[in-house]
């Protein structure tokens, strides 16, 4: 879902499409948009679960203060993807167990 019509912001201008992976499938974003927006206008509610329970975890805050949202992104786990910039060619994957060490 995108707001392609407002009363007061404009979006007459036509912004760039970004192509990156979720889960190994191909997916877009816009320009400016986060990871996690990106993701929810595509229609992705799930970015993480609880470790214990497994209950699902979505766009929460948006502003990167709680962990819903902690994704690998190239590689490099625990990203916020709700303030992380989409960049084209991202390979983004949902974690599946504890958030590990990165050691690059």
């Amino acid at each position: 879902m995108r707001i392609e019509k407002h009363p007061i912001l404009n979006f007459e201008k036509e912004r760039k499409k970004i192509h990156f992976t979720f889960n190994g499938h191909p997916a877009f974003g816009f320009e400016g948009d986060t990871i996690a927006s990106a993701l929810h206008a595509l229609g992705v509610k799930k970015l993480s679960h609880s470790i214990e329970l497994k209950r699902p975890r979505g766009f929460y805050c948006a502003i990167g203060n709680c962990s819903s949202c902690q994704m690998t992104v190239d590689g490099v786990p625990n990203v916020k993807t709700c303030i992380t910039e989409l960049k084209a060619g991202m390979e983004v994957k949902v974690q599946t167990n504890k958030g590990e060490l990165y050691d690059k």
